[in-house]
């Protein structure tokens, strides 16, 4: 599976060259440009590696910059009978890094991205550099109504129907997402070309309630990056994660930077690419 046999793929857009790590359960593809001190993005969901498409090429000037598809995203292997479990993605993202043989890189989460990446460095603070965090979380959302009734909704029969059938978390729920829909880039879900490669995307859904006790797991782990260097860069227009989110953030890690986006929603990558990639090139330095 070539990302060049993709037709709705730009490679101009895309310009790099795909690799491929094995997995029990199919192939898991990743992006890998540059040279220098590693930054390490890790996407949510429905998206993959294309989200960081303009940071990777800015920056792998003069880092190496990596970016792994999630099993069951982007251009990595889209197995039915796996379970897309959260935790799961976290143990594939583990092995993943430990192939790569990481040491002291620059961690980049959004999204889903958030518990999964995070998962790694909580237990491996020691080889961490820097987290920028953006529009995510990692702790306890079951008693919060707005996250139930979104997970109650795309994760239930209703969402499934629609994610399944009509692709419907990206072209809808991630649209509105954005703070200005002009950056809205539909490469973000045509990766799930066909209603059985869906899986992942109808399964995360469901998961911010059913993989609660995990992800607030997670939190309970916190105090071990108490002492790594983390920035947030937030999008403030983002239905998904809200100012309450960025203040937990605030409150319980104490960043060394904040950067709020009044005018940017759940991508500051994507709607404020400049900003970003200069908070990153601060933060690898």
């Amino acid at each position: 599976m070539k990302s060049q046999n993709k037709s709705w793929l730009d490679k101009k857009e895309y310009p790099f060259n795909s690799n491929y790590f094995d997995l029990p359960m199919g192939k898991m593809h990743y992006v890998d440009e540059g040279t220098g001190v590693p930054i390490v993005f890790v996407h949510g969901n429905p998206g993959w590696s294309y989200e960081f498409r303009k940071s990777i090429k800015d920056l792998s000037k003069t880092n190496r910059c990596i970016s792994a598809d999630h099993i069951g995203f982007g251009l990595s292997d889209k197995p039915f009978d796996w379970n897309y479990l959260p935790k799961n993605h976290a143990e594939n993202f583990e092995k993943f890094i430990n192939h790569l043989n990481l040491d002291k890189f620059v961690l980049v989460v959004n999204d889903w991205g958030g518990p999964i990446g995070l998962s790694y460095a909580v237990n491996n603070p020691e080889k961490i550099k820097h987290i920028m965090i953006t529009n995510t979380w990692m702790w306890s959302v079951k008693d919060n109504p707005s996250s139930k009734r979104f997970s109650n909704f795309a994760g239930g029969l209703i969402g499934r129907f629609l994610i399944k059938n009509f692709n419907f978390f990206g072209k809808v729920i991630i649209k509105n997402c954005m703070g200005n829909k002009k950056y809205f880039d539909p490469t973000i879900y045509k990766h799930l070309e066909n209603p059985n490669d869906r899986k992942g995307c109808w399964t995360f859904p469901k998961q911010i309630i059913a993989s609660d006790d995990w992800v607030d797991s997670l939190w309970h782990k916190r105090t071990s990056i108490q002492n790594t260097p983390i920035s947030l860069v937030w999008g403030l227009k983002d239905f998904a994660f809200s100012y309450k989110d960025l203040n937990t953030w605030v409150k319980v890690l104490k960043p060394e930077t904040v950067i709020k986006l009044d005018d940017v929603g759940h991508y500051p990558y994507e709607e404020a690419t400049e900003i970003f990639n200069e908070q990153l090139k601060n933060a690898s330095t």
